[in-house]
């Protein structure tokens, strides 16, 4: 596991990265956006994956890798916005947006943690187009659960399915970054 920790903390650090530059460009602007409106960007997001993975060819001059990147970062600020709730400004800082990145990218790097112990890096023989797909299933559990105002029965709620979707955007991350080949452990 010790390479899945040095992998998952090289691609946390690109995504990290571009949230921390595109906070100098714009500032924390997505604090405004309610939970329902960051689940619909996601999706977005997923389904230019999909597309771009059946379709084999781009028209816009970005691939898949910008896209997962985006899935772990918006599906931070629903964390974040989950925890915090929506406002009508911009009413925390640069800094307090990071610190608010770094706590809840922790809890689902250390969730993923429990996960790969349990299940064995079974991840690793997975296909990326299965990571896009259990994503869309994710987003589509997801608009079911904020369609019944976030209450379940017996399933996870909506941030259990954001803390699965950054976790498997990550390990899309990491297959592009390393390749597709399982590691041997």
């Amino acid at each position: 596991m010790a390479d899945t920790k040095e992998q998952f903390e090289k691609v946390i650090s690109q995504c990290r990265e571009l949230f921390e530059k595109k906070l100098k460009d714009y500032g924390p602007s997505w604090r405004i956006m309610r939970p329902q409106s960051l689940t619909d960007q996601i999706f977005i997001k997923a389904n230019r994956i999909r597309s771009l993975e059946i379709k084999g060819v781009s028209m816009v001059d970005e691939g898949i890798r910008p896209e997962f990147v985006a899935i772990v970062n918006y599906g931070v600020i629903g964390l974040i916005q989950l925890a915090k709730g929506f406002a009508d400004t911009t009413d925390i800082s640069n800094e307090e947006a990071l610190a608010l990145y770094d706590k809840y990218i922790t809890e689902t790097k250390e969730l993923m943690y429990a996960k790969n112990h349990d299940y064995g890096e079974a991840w690793r023989g997975m296909r990326i187009s299965s990571y896009t797909d259990l994503i869309l299933m994710k987003l589509y559990r997801t608009k079911q659960i904020e369609s019944h105002g976030g209450k379940t029965i017996v399933s996870e709620g909506v941030d259990a399915n954001y803390m699965d979707m950054i976790n498997y955007a990550l390990f899309g991350l990491i297959k592009l970054e390393y390749g597709e080949e399982a590691v041997d452990n």
